[in-house]
């Protein structure tokens, strides 16, 4: 039972859920309201009641006897009209007029006969009426009656006002709670469209904001988050379509290159000599290093597109030595001048290690046979360090200069050198993940120089 009830509560709207609670709170505060203006009507209409009836008692006992066929009685008598009026003796004795009803009494009223109590006022709740005793003389009380029957209708009518005023305003509480409702939810039902329309078709347009509270911020973190999704989609697709035409030239090499060695193999088909053979090995050689290459650097690629979520302290110049020393192995016909200051940040190790490397064998590849690499770690004094590496090369054209840290782009004088076109976008998104910058310009030496701009802080000496 208790767990169905829990499914009928958790199945009730958010636009429901809002109407009730305002339905309920007006209905509060009109309860509370309405409950107060009654006892404080009813309490002034008992209080006027009462004094009324003081008055009256003190002028019946003011009055002036007069005599009737056997004796005295109070002039009062004579005057009671829409009350009842007696005189109470300490014997319990009640003198009323003729043709009339006598009030109803109470022993507390003979202690006010004897003189022991100057008043008392009370409710007969079986006759309605409201009663007085104030003294009167030696050994007797005068008593005026009052019904409380006219207060009574009017309390009754002050309720069912009270009552109605009551329901309409939880009425129009309920109409004005839906209306908020509705109209401040919609920012939330086209956020709900907008998520069930992701989900179906995959449509990542942004949803119209309008106004400025927290429902539109929400809505402009939502737009933002779509349009992020829709850029990671739109790089997916680029890195997939440039992968796809990058692995198309060497697989096709290849194929060929092993077609031939297939076909010269058949009986009725001219043989090839060793040399050929020799070169169409080292073809194929070639080409599968062209293809762990850039199967190494897509990998790369991708994995510095996952965010980072975790950061080590890292020794700058420990990341260049390493990538230098990698670098020295790889090329032995070029002279590399190193200059380092001490420099550290939070980060990748890895990752900067393979983004300096990058720099150096894209420099050792430009610099012809006993060149110059000149690699350089500076402190530029405003909270960031550069890693410079400058080549003795030929150096970029005006127009390949903007394209250099773009995915898979070749400059003409590079296509016909081994690699993937994927170390310097490797770069790029490496100096961007650690908050920095990477750009290129022309050395003094006349070659290329890379720059990889870094946050941190110097390393303080041992």
């Amino acid at each position: 039972m208790i767990g169905a009830a829990n499914g009928r509560l958790q199945r009730v709207s958010l636009r429901a859920r809002v109407t009730l609670l305002a339905a309920f709170c007006v209905a509060g505060a009109v309860a509370v309201v309405s409950l107060g203006a009654y006892m404080t009507v009813s309490q002034n209409l008992h209080d006027q009641m009462d004094e009324n009836l003081r008055q009256r008692a003190q002028a019946a006992v003011n009055a002036p006897k007069v005599n009737n066929d056997v004796t005295e009685i109070p002039g009062a008598f004579l005057a009671a009209g829409d009350i009842r009026i007696g005189v109470l003796d300490v014997s319990g004795q009640i003198l009323y007029p003729k043709g009339t009803i006598a009030p109803p009494t109470q022993p507390a009223d003979l202690d006010v006969a004897r003189g022991s109590r100057l008043e008392n006022i009370w409710t007969d709740l079986r006759t309605d009426f409201r009663v007085i005793a104030v003294p009167y003389g030696d050994g007797q009380a005068m008593l005026i009656a009052q019904s409380t029957k006219p207060l009574n209708v009017t309390l009754g009518k002050l309720s069912v006002v009270l009552f109605v005023i009551s329901g309409m305003g939880v009425l129009v509480a309920a109409v004005a709670g839906t209306a908020v409702a509705r109209t401040g939810l919609r920012p939330v039902q086209r956020l709900t469209e907008a998520t069930e329309r992701v989900a179906m078709t995959g449509d990542l347009r942004p949803i119209p904001v309008s106004g400025d509270d927290e429902l539109a911020l929400l809505s402009q973190r939502f737009n933002a988050m779509l349009g992020a999704v829709a850029e990671s989609q739109e790089r997916q697709r680029r890195l997939v379509a440039d992968a796809g035409h990058e692995l198309r030239t060497p697989l096709t090499s290849m194929r060929t290159n092993l077609e031939l060695l297939l076909a010269s193999e058949r009986p009725d088909a001219p043989t090839l000599s060793d040399e050929d053979k020799a070169e169409i090995n080292a073809d194929v050689r070639a080409q599968l290093d062209e293809l762990t290459t850039l199967i190494g650097d897509l990998v790369e690629l991708a994995r510095e597109d996952a965010p980072q979520v975790v950061h080590e302290p890292v020794d700058l110049v420990e990341v260049v030595e390493r990538a230098l020393d990698r670098a020295k192995r790889r090329a032995s016909d070029v002279d590399f001048v190193v200059e380092v200051q001490p420099w550290s940040l939070l980060g990748d190790s890895s990752a900067l290690e393979r983004a300096v490397l990058n720099l150096l064998d894209n420099a050792v590849k430009f610099s012809p046979t006993g060149g110059v690499v000149r690699l350089s770690l500076k402190q530029l004094g405003d909270g960031s360090a550069v890693v410079e590496v400058a080549d003795s090369g030929p150096g970029i054209a005006d127009a390949d200069l903007p394209h250099v840290f773009e995915r898979f782009y070749r400059s003409s004088e590079a296509r016909t050198l081994p690699g993937s076109g994927l170390g310097l976008a490797i770069v790029k998104q490496v100096a961007e993940r650690h908050g920095g910058l990477a750009y290129v310009g022309r050395a003094p030496e006349g070659g290329a120089m890379f720059t990889l701009r870094l946050p941190g802080r110097p390393t303080p000496h041992p």
